[in-house]
């Protein structure tokens, strides 16, 4: 029998005083049996950075052909493209070619270093496509912000994101590696 995704339900403000954006956001996330609760959260951390009224959770892990996240325009083009971790070169060249912007969201830490290192070279040549790595010092703040029914607030100031819910909170450091 198939194991079911968890279903969590989010209500994040989110204060970006970098793009002067300043909403609520109250947003349902299923988390796949397979995906941690850290990689869930850079999920959301990656929706913070970028939120907007249309962009979207997609089936993610589940589903190939999907990133984590992505914003459509109306008539049904993908305007932005969002993935975390470290894909694969052709990954990458398929979603540059099927969105206006692509967005990556390396998370790891020294994994991510190693997959830049490697990859830095082949993905330069697309010119649509960014690449951050999310530091964070201390992983188990992060993962002390889960719960089932959350209420978040996300501030985000030059390349510092802190997030927070009653008396936890992290900060996460977003570092440019490739800006489009």
């Amino acid at each position: 029998m198939a194991l079911k995704a968890t279903i969590y339900i989010v209500e994040l403000q989110v204060s970006d005083t970098n793009r002067h954006y300043y909403a609520s956001h109250a947003l349902t996330i299923a988390k796949h049996p397979s995906e941690t609760d850290t990689r869930m959260m850079f999920r959301l951390i990656a929706f913070a950075l970028n939120a907007s009224e249309r962009l979207i959770f997609t089936r993610g892990l589940s589903t190939e052909d999907e990133p984590d996240l992505w914003q459509q325009n109306l008539s049904g083009e993908i305007e932005l493209w969002i993935d975390l971790g470290q894909p694969d070169e052709k990954r990458v060249r398929k979603a540059c070619g099927r969105a206006h912007r692509m967005i990556i969201y390396c998370y790891s830490g020294s994994a991510a270093k190693l997959w830049w290192q490697q990859y830095e070279e082949k993905l330069f040549r697309f010119r649509n496509l960014s690449v951050f790595n999310l530091d964070v010092a201390d992983l188990s703040t992060l993962d002390a912000l889960v719960q089932r029914n959350m209420e978040l607030n996300c501030t985000i100031q030059d390349e510092q994101i802190w997030f927070s819910s009653g008396n936890v909170s992290t900060q996460i450091d977003a570092m440019g590696w490739k800006l489009a």
